[in-house]
């Protein structure tokens, strides 16, 4: 088994159905696949660990599978996050830069930021981003790099995103019991975005609506900044819990029914169609009406999509959006589910597409590893810019020592 190098990129996403390890290898024309692995989610629940033992055999026999795969040892990952615990809001900072105008340069971008970071939380929270949306010089706004300008005052406007922090270390807990050092913690559709949404979509206003197994997280993007994070307490297991109790049918059942006979619209299904439902303990199944299972799934659907588009009004972002909705997520794949997004929220929606990663298998190119495959494309973009701004102040560093010389 090789090495791992510093090429190598690993991510760790606990879900509440299945937990994924993906490796990517950086090479000269890019980021490509390099291996996965998958397990069921053992100890996890609406995005939160709830039993740390059956949580890190989880990660363990992902883990497992991954190196197995990439013919490689996984040292270290960056871990998704996400839940109802997590919270968003806007802040702002500033700073001034002086009794006369002169050049921004990276460090009073960098005190501006922390200014808008300086906000009191309880102490069962924790920043899990700080994301600025504009910077305003001199009163001057809608500016995405102030380096270089000339002014008075440096301002920013951020996004925060935070979550408890229970349950952020216990994830991480969970991994380093799993022999995984936790090098980031990013917020799960803030990654997706890196593989479902294209420039135009941030740019006119979108929501990215990812609609997994406990819950459904929700970020807004307007002018090609984050305007809005939330997470709507609705997720695929709600659908699945309904049909079980409304067709009386086990859970398992209930879901793969679901899967293969569902439909967030009623009137979509003709009439007369019947399926076979298996009942709980050893009655015989039964014959009903598909019709009947629509009409359990309808007014679930129909209150996720109320709750969200309540959320984004409240939030003053639900008229921004030009570019409409987008679904991920593996309860996306409920059919028509499309249809009630656009009667509710009145915008356009579409499922969202997972970019592809070369040489990664077509099974994972599936909305439901959205949030897998954004990590790892997003680990390797802030790798990038890391690496840019670590060459930009080399730079100017040896500039200033050539001009001092």
């Amino acid at each position: 088994m090789a090495k791992a190098s510093d090429n190598t990129i690993c991510i760790l996403d606990v879900g509440s159905l299945k937990t994924c390890v993906l490796v990517g290898e950086v090479t000269e024309a890019g980021l490509r696949y390099r291996g996965h692995g998958i397990a069921d989610s053992k100890g996890s629940r609406k995005g939160v660990i709830v039993e740390l033992d059956k949580a890190t055999s989880s990660i363990q026999r992902a883990v497992e599978q991954a190196e197995a795969a990439a013919q490689m040892p996984i040292e270290r990952a960056t871990i998704g996050i996400g839940g109802p615990h997590i919270r968003g809001f806007n802040s702002r900072g500033g700073i001034s830069l002086g009794s006369r105008p002169r050049e921004i340069n990276r460090d009073d971008v960098r005190q501006a930021v922390e200014r808008a970071r300086s906000v009191s939380l309880p102490p069962d929270r924790q920043t899990i981003h700080l994301l600025p949306q504009e910077f305003i010089v001199d009163e001057q706004g809608s500016i995405q790099d102030p380096i270089g300008m000339i002014g008075m005052r440096l301002e920013v406007n951020a996004h925060v995103v935070t979550g408890a922090t229970g349950a952020a270390q216990n994830l991480v807990t969970a991994a380093n019991k799993a022999g995984i050092h936790v090098d980031d913690i990013v917020f799960e559709p803030l990654a997706c975005a890196d593989a479902t949404l294209d420039a135009d979509e941030r740019e006119l206003g979108v929501c990215l609506v990812d609609i997994g197994a406990g819950s459904t997280e929700v970020v807004v993007f307007y002018e090609g900044a984050i305007a809005h994070t939330g997470v709507i307490p609705i997720g695929g297991d709600h659908f699945t819990n309904d049909v079980a109790v409304g067709m009386r049918t086990p859970l398992a059942e209930a879901d793969k029914i679901k899967r293969l006979f569902g439909s967030a619209v009623v009137t979509s299904i003709p009439e007369g169609n019947e399926i076979e439902v298996p009942s709980v303990g050893e009655r015989p199944a039964r014959l009903l009406s598909q019709r009947t299972l629509a009409e359990i799934l309808e007014p679930r659907a129909r209150e996720l999509f109320e709750m969200l588009r309540d959320q984004l009004r409240q939030a003053r972002v639900l008229e921004g959006l030009g570019a409409g909705c987008v679904l991920i997520g593996g309860g996306s794949r409920l059919p028509a589910i499309c249809e009630i997004a656009e009667q509710v929220v009145r915008c356009p929606a579409r499922l969202g597409h997972v970019s592809g990663i070369p040489r990664m298998p077509t099974s994972l190119a599936q909305t439901d590893f959205a949030s897998s495959v954004g990590l790892l494309m997003y680990t390797h973009r802030a790798r990038v810019g890391r690496i840019r701004e670590e060459q930009q102040s080399l730079k100017a560093r040896l500039r200033t020592l050539f001009v001092g010389a």
